[in-house]
Order: C-alpha cells, then structure tokens, then sequence
C-alpha cells in the first residue's frame, strides 16, 4: 500500500492539504447521514470522486478518517465554545458555555451527528473528566465571582447541564423546529438558581 509522501519538512502539500480536507468533509457527511457503519472507505472514495486506493494514501484506515473527522468536529466545536467563554466575564462564563455549545450544535448537525457517533463507537479510551470539567470550572468561578462561597457541588452540577444540553441537542435533531434557543435558556435559569444559592 502506498503511504503518503511528506515534503523533506514532513508538511503536508497545499493539495493534500486540500484533499485531506475534502476527505474529512465527505466522512462527516457520510456518517451524519449512514452511520459509522456506512462510512466506508469506498463509500468515502466514491463520494469524494477518488478510488478508495486514493483515500488510503491519505489515511491508513477507516478509522483514521473517522477519526480525524470527528477530530475536526470537535475542535469546531470547542473553537466556538471557547471564544464565547472567553468573551464573557467570570460570572456569566456558564450561560455563554451553555449558549455556545447548543447554538454550536445547531447550527451544524452533520457535526453533530458525527460527534455522537464517535462517542458511540468510542472504544473506552475517554475520560469522562475531560467532558464535565471544563464547565465544573466555570461554575465554581462564577459562584465566586457572584460573592457565593465555592461550596457548590460543581462536578454534579455541571453533570447535570451537560445531560440538559445533550437532551436539548437530541430533542433539535429529532425535531428541527424544536427550539433550543428557547431551551438552552431556560437551563441558563436553572444553573442561575443553582448558582444564586
């Protein structure tokens, strides 16, 4: 099997730059709309216009596509998150974490379904730490920030909003006139309350 050539840098070239992004788009597409399992090497081939041979030079396996579109799902999602956090003041960084995401994941549900199917085929290397953390943060330093004592259960609460966020998010992909912008504020007045104790 032919691997992919890398320049004497080891940089990948403007066009296998390119290719490797259409390659990622393609499965993206595939398993928002088949599945993990109808994202095959030769389905992603045939979309994408290639021969399969051609993927492969690209990516060794399915699974490394796979992986590296869900990787690119990702880091869309936590680029967005991020800067909405970040453009928030400590107090209100949990309503923009909330905002953020459920508007993220509506705004892209290919992205969306992909993130879930990675998840589902996740072959238990995850840490489940590394999902409510970040928020169990930016509640702990919001409750500060108000004048509160930090004593909240963090972990818990930001378990708990997660949860709601993947609930609101599953409930938009059932029912795309759900509204989650409606939804995702009415868990800002719940983690509010929570906060204001």
């Amino acid at each position: 099997m032919t691997r992919r050539r890398e320049g004497a840098t080891g940089e990948l070239t403007l066009i296998e730059r390119a290719r490797r992004a259409q390659l990622i788009e393609v499965t993206i597409e595939l398993v928002a709309d088949r599945g993990y399992a109808g994202a095959s090497l030769a389905a992603i081939a045939e979309r994408a216009g290639i021969t399969k041979a051609a993927v492969l030079y690209h990516f060794p396996t399915k699974d490394a596509v796979v992986r590296a579109a869900h990787e690119h799902a990702l880091a869309a999602l936590v680029g967005d998150v991020a800067g909405a956090v970040e453009a928030a003041d400590a107090a209100s960084r949990p309503a923009a974490y909330v905002r953020s995401m459920v508007g993220h994941l509506r705004e892209h549900p290919r992205h969306t379904r992909m993130i879930i199917e990675a998840m589902v085929h996740d072959d238990g290397d995850q840490d489940p730490a590394a999902r409510w953390r970040p928020l169990a943060e930016l509640i702990s330093a919001a409750r500060l920030a108000r004048g509160g004592s930090g004593d909240i259960d963090a972990r818990t609460t930001a378990i708990i909003v997660g949860g709601g966020i993947d609930a609101i998010v599953a409930e938009q992909l059932h029912d795309p006139d759900y509204d989650t912008a409606a939804a995702a504020e009415q868990l800002i007045d719940m983690l509010d309350a929570t906060l204001s104790r």
